[in-house]
């Protein structure tokens, strides 16, 4: 009797538990002898005896050379007990290889964003690592890309499978054979392939060729070279490697004989969001040229995916389209560059762009000048919220058709159900992401209101507090320019000049309470009422969002069902032969992946999308209203604004007038000698001080001799308008004071879009 278990002098492992196969050897789970540590065995089939001794050590001595994250550890190297030869003992690598990963119908249109970058990453880093020590690696797919999961539950991807590895220079060349044809450069698939006499030989950068493939199959989950009938269609699969032109990273016949249709884009279905497509798509440019000229080189390739990884990425929700986006930003980049790749991705011209984070401008809480690396972390789930202010729609996004559930053909044939199975499940998960995708809409866009909401009420907080200040400095103005008509009374055409200033402040006192009072009615209604949180949260109560009802986590149940039913298909076909008991279930099984394909289907069409659908009306219809409000705020800030600058061309003219009733005055000696020995009183920022009455004691209590002198009376009357107007002066140093400290806060409200009142006029 055979035993399915052999062993080496400190593993054993089981002959039935298969990681991989290949065609010199296979991969089988062990564990050690002395602590049980689970361990990945490789041994070699008779094919792999046949080689040459050289060539057979040449794995040995690439895995003793090599030590690195990203490449699969080696424990030992020992013989086999039976005598079968050698076995090469490593870390297992519980998540498998990338090919069976990619093979799960939830990865039928490629890994998810972040799953891609890790890959990219890590792979990156592998063959960095193999470069340094001058290897070549000749056989990269994802079936030689296998996912470690950390003690910490981290994912790392290692490479494997060194049997075609082996030292090669910069500038060398070799001419043997390796690899698998769907990821062989055009040069060694014609040679390799096709059985083609070519007097050729290769360098290091066909490993690139097949970085390439690899990156485009993770992100697509399709090869990017596909002939109608697949490997045995070996002619159009050259003639589409090699004669697609440059920048073009995909080329499929759909039909025997049919035209190639070429794409120098990722296609619709792969989960890569705009932004990153736009980094990683001239990469894949880059890897896939067939002319060695024209391809990269490995030095490129390492420097570009650093690039993008070493990238900020900043997450946007674009509110007006209901789209999720993101900006790649470089670390030294700032403001501009963060709004002209908005432009790029949205449309939205950047005088029109709104940007909000946690209710504040996002100008604000970073400087013009501060580099991407210095902005606020933000997600999927907490972006920048993006509106388009000359824009009142609220529209979703169009998304690629959705794949249909296929229909099983009446009988039984386990082959056939199992593939129809697993196409169901494919067409689940797809179905489960646009579910999750419009609860997350649902998610932001609700947030979205209570961005705008709490932004406006700041930025009316802000403005009232600067009207208020303004309020203050008014009686300033009025007490100045009554001080200045005290002190000029012996002169008309100063008496005039003063009489003129209050009368024109008198009608700017008119015309900025007309102003106030708005902001005032404002500031009551959406601040203190909060009446416009309130009347959204009225209507959003009375819609059956997909959080309310959960929808995410019935789209997961249901998809779960699916993949039991597709495992049970997959047992069914391991079986082959059913008994008549196993026929009904299995008949049953497929009735079950109907019926919950379809209530997938009524759940993402009927009732989720339908629900975001009108929760988008509802916001278009609250953002028509919220945006009327702002723009009525940016004309009042336009108006204090005025007010503002006429406050101070009222100062300039009282300064101008001060200094030239300064050199009428200051020419009376005898009075300048007096108000020497006076001190002068001061006013507070409210300008609420009375003035004190020189000498007004009355004729009683006064200085009777003084005070019926004339000359000594012409002089106190002149010291009280010198103190006026020292008084005066130093008023209007505290004016001056005051309206700096209103120019800071008019910084704060006036800086928002400094035109859009022009723009609402113009429209």
């Amino acid at each position: 009797m055979n035993s399915f278990l052999r062993g080496s002098m400190n593993y054993v492992w089981c002959t039935t538990s298969v990681l991989g196969k290949g065609s010199t050897g296979a991969v089988f789970q062990g564990v050690n002898k002395h602590n049980g540590e689970p361990v990945a065995v490789k041994t070699f089939n008779q094919l792999s005896h046949m080689r040459p001794q050289d060539v057979q050590m040449r794995e040995f001595e690439v895995l003793r050379k090599v030590n690195h994250n990203n490449i699969v550890k080696l424990l030992d190297i020992e013989d086999d007990q039976e005598g079968r030869g050698k076995v090469i003992v490593m870390e297992l690598c519980t998540g498998g290889s990338l090919f069976n990963i990619l093979d799960d119908p939830e990865n039928t249109y490629g890994l998810q964003q972040k799953e891609f970058l890790l890959v990219l990453e890590h792979l990156s880093a592998g063959m960095k690592h193999l470069r340094d020590n001058n290897l070549v690696h000749r056989d990269l797919k994802p079936g030689n890309i296998m996912k470690y999961i950390s003690e910490d539950g981290q994912t790392v991807y290692k490479l494997t499978d060194f049997g075609a590895a082996r030292e090669l220079g910069e500038n060398q060349q070799f001419a043997s054979l390796y690899g698998t044809e769907e990821y062989l450069h055009p040069d060694m698939y014609e040679r390799a392939v096709l059985r083609k006499s070519i007097n050729r030989s290769f360098t290091a950068n066909v490993d690139l060729w097949s970085i390439g493939v690899t990156l485009y199959h993770v992100a697509t989950g399709n090869l990017p070279f596909r002939p109608y009938g697949g490997r045995k269609n070996k002619e159009t699969m050259y003639h589409i490697t090699t004669k697609k032109a440059p920048g073009v990273i995909s080329g499929t016949q759909t039909s025997e004989n049919g035209p190639i249709e070429w794409s120098k884009h990722l296609p619709a279905h792969c989960q890569l969001k705009e932004g990153l497509k736009q980094l990683v798509t001239p990469l894949m440019a880059g890897l896939l040229e067939e002319s060695q000229g024209r391809m990269w080189s490995f030095d490129k390739f390492f420097l570009e995916v650093q690039n993008i990884l070493n990238k900020t990425v900043l997450h946007i929700f674009y509110v007006n389209r209901a789209t999720s986006i993101e900006v790649y930003l470089e670390p030294e980049q700032t403001l501009v560059h963060l709004l002209e790749h908005i432009l790029a991705q949205t449309d939205v011209p950047q005088a029109s762009q709104l940007l909000l984070l946690d209710n504040e401008l996002f100008a604000t809480k970073v400087d013009a000048n501060t580099s991407a690396r210095g902005y606020p972390p933000t997600d999927p789930s907490n972006p920048v919220m993006l509106f388009n202010i000359e824009n009142y729609n609220v529209i979703l996004p169009t998304e690629w058709d959705l794949p249909k559930f296929p229909t099983f053909p009446n009988g039984i044939s386990v082959e056939n159900d199992a593939s129809l199975a697993k196409v169901a499940c494919s067409v689940g998960h797809e179905c489960k992401r646009r579910v999750e995708s419009l609860s997350l809409l649902d998610t932001l866009m609700n947030k979205s209101v209570h961005q705008f909401s709490g932004f406006l009420a700041g930025f009316l907080v802000k403005l009232l507090k600067r009207t208020r200040h303004l309020e203050d400095i008014e009686g300033l103005i009025s007490e100045l320019t009554k001080m200045f008509e005290v002190a000029a009374s012996n002169h008309e055409t100063y008496q005039k000049l003063g009489a003129t200033i209050l009368a024109s402040y008198e009608t700017q006192k008119s015309d900025f309470q007309r102003v106030s009072e708005p902001i005032q009615q404002l500031y009551a209604r959406f601040v203190k009422e909060e009446s416009l949180v309130r009347e959204w949260n009225s209507g959003y109560r009375a819609l059956r969002t997909p959080n309310k009802n959960r929808d995410s986590e019935k789209a997961k149940s249901l998809v779960d069902r699916l993949r039991d039913s597709w495992q049970h298909m997959l047992r069914d076909r391991a079986t082959r032969s059913l008994t008549y008991n196993d026929e009904q279930f299995h008949v049953l099984e497929k009735v079950k992946i109907a019926e919950t394909g379809k209530r997938l289907k009524t759940l993402l069409n009927d009732g989720v999308r339908q629900a975001v659908e009108q929760e988008a009306e509802c916001l278009a219809d609250w953002y028509k209203k919220a945006q009327t409000i702002f723009l009525q705020t940016q004309f009042l800030t336009k108006d204090v604004g005025a007010y503002v600058d006429a406050l101070y061309e009222l100062r300039e003219q009282l300064k101008q007038h001060r200094e030239d009733l300064k050199e009428e005055i200051s020419t009376d000696g005898e009075v300048s000698k007096t108000i020497a020995g006076k001190s002068i009183p001061t006013m507070t920022s409210t300008a609420t001080t009375t003035i004190p009455i020189v000498g007004g004691g009355g004729g009683a209590g006064g200085d009777g001799g003084d005070g019926s002198d004339g000359k000594g009376l012409s002089a106190r009357q002149n010291q009280y308008k010198v103190m006026c107007f020292m008084n005066m002066y130093n008023q209007i140093k505290e004016v001056k004071k005051m309206l700096q400290q209103n120019s800071d806060i008019l910084a704060a409200t006036q800086g928002l879009l400094p035109d859009v009142g022009d723009k609402a006029a113009a429209t």
